[in-house]
């Protein structure tokens, strides 16, 4: 993964770190190619932070419960992992203009699918969460970047969509881990 400086700063290697190989030294970029790098790119940069928040803590650290209610460190990695998921089996619904099943009539709300989560993944070690969490988010960035460009063109609720599950969330548990660093 790149580092979080790189992913900033726009590092060498821009167009590769996005997956779009060449294509800024081919031609120049669409609307579309531009905007889906930028989805890329946020949700690269959000999720660095997110990893960057608990670097430094040894392994116990990362167990310890209470830094959000009863969860510690490692659950909050299983749980942006379930939502890295929860975006590649949705997204490709949303991207051809569907609507996915909605978490109250399924699950009986979000917080309902959260703890059913919480309980599948309650066995997991440390490790099997780091390499989950590592795949899930790997397969995530290799389904963003196989999505002609083209097909973003006026679909908001993708992007809606691709926040609420990746970006806009990992920021809330980056924060999440800060606080509770700095109340010990």
């Amino acid at each position: 993964m790149p580092n979080l400086e790189d992913i900033r700063n726009g590092g060498e290697g821009r167009a590769t770190q996005l997956g779009m190989g060449d294509l800024a030294a081919d031609r120049p970029q669409s609307r579309e190619e531009r905007r889906l790098a930028a989805l890329i790119d946020k949700v690269e940069t959000a999720w660095a932070d997110f990893h960057a928040a608990y670097a430094g803590l040894s392994d116990d650290d990362l167990l310890t419960p209470g830094v959000t209610g009863n969860w510690s460190i490692r659950d909050l990695i299983a749980h942006v992992t379930w939502w890295d998921a929860e975006a590649i089996a949705h997204l490709p619904t949303v991207l051809a203009g569907n609507t996915p099943p909605r978490y109250s009539v399924t699950y009986g709300g979000i917080d309902a699918f959260n703890a059913l989560k919480t309980e599948e993944k309650r066995d997991l070690t440390l490790d099997e969460v780091r390499a989950e969490a590592k795949a899930t988010h790997q397969r995530l960035l290799d389904y963003l970047r196989s999505i002609p460009p083209k097909a973003l063109k006026g679909n908001s609720k993708f992007t809606h969509r691709l926040r609420l599950d990746t970006y806009g969330h990992y920021p809330t548990h980056a924060t999440d881990i800060r606080r509770w660093r700095d109340r010990r």
